[in-house]
This record gives structure tokens, sequence and C-alpha cells, in this order.
């Protein structure tokens, strides 16, 4: 294990720190989705604008994947499928919405940017476990490889967004 090799508090807090930020930051994208601007009723509208449909499915799914999955990475919780959701969420977001845009987040219309890198660390969090300071640890859910916490994450990240994206996502005719 990483941790035996240096020093164990500093990495679990390092983990802790990783999966707190990351798991805050999609939970309040979710609650944002129920409770924010346009609400759900919004979302749905803007997803049906992107070819997500139907808008207000797939605005409720989101919103409670989004909040699901924080929970699950604060607590280190099922967390190489709690980063596998993180991941299949940013692909999908990645694909219907930012990928046109380039790679720099403050191009008009946001690049790549920021999804990408979200998808990454949650790809790290998944390949080196949620730590000692974790509900899998406490629980002894999970006898960790990185190699099988990696292939979790990475592999059903992008298979669950492959998913997504070919039974819900109809692209809208482009202008020209």
């Amino acid at each position: 294990m990483l941790a035996e090799s240096h020093d164990a508090a500093t990495i679990n807090l390092a983990l802790l720190a990783l999966r707190a930020s990351i798991g805050c930051m999609i939970a309040a994208h979710g609650l944002n989705k129920f409770f924010g601007g346009g609400k759900i009723a919004g979302t749905a509208g803007w997803f049906d604008s992107i070819g997500m449909r139907p808008g207000r499915t797939n605005a409720l799914l989101a919103a409670f994947a989004e909040v699901g999955i924080g929970v699950l990475l604060v607590l280190g919780a099922l967390t190489p499928f709690a980063a596998a959701g993180l991941i299949g969420l940013m692909t999908v977001a990645i694909v219907t919405v930012h990928r046109a845009n380039g790679f720099f987040v403050f191009r008009p219309g946001q690049g790549i940017e920021y999804c990408l890198m979200t998808a990454i660390a949650a790809g790290v969090v998944g390949a080196l476990g949620p730590g000692e300071w974790s509900l899998d640890h406490v629980a002894n859910w999970w006898d960790y490889s990185a190699t099988a916490g990696l292939a979790i994450a990475v592999g059903l990240g992008l298979l669950g967004a492959a998913t997504q994206l070919v039974i819900v996502w109809r692209p809208p005719a482009r202008d020209g």
C-alpha cells in the first residue's frame, strides 16, 4: 500500500482533501440543479436544447447522480464506483457541450479543461483508493488494488457515459 512507504497521515489527509473537494464540488452542482437558478425545469430545458432527451428525466438523473456521487466521495464509500460515476458525468459533459470549444474553460462556451481535470482527479481517487480515513476502510468493504480501482473507475465510467450517450443523446443539427 502507498501509505506503508510514506507518512500515512499525510497521504490519508491528501486523499481526504482530494475526495472531499471533488465530492463537495459535484454535490454542489447537483444541489444547484434542484434548488438554484432554473431548478430542474430550467436544467431540463437546457438538456433538451443540447439533445439530451427527455430533458426532465436526464435533469433529475444528473442531479441525483451528482449529489449521490459527491456524498460517496466525501465519505469514501464505494469509492471506485463513485469515481466511475464522476468520470461518466464528466465524459458526457465533454462530449455533449465542451469539446467543440477547445481545451480552455475561459473560451466562449467553455472548453474541456474543467471536466477533463475533474475526470482525471476521479481516476486518481479510483486508483489510489479513499485512504484510511474513509467508510470503505472502516467497513473493510474493499481489499484495495490500485489496478482494480482504476479499471473500475475508468472502465465503468466510460462504459456508463457511452451507454447514456447512445441511449439519450440526439445532437441538435448545427447551423451552416
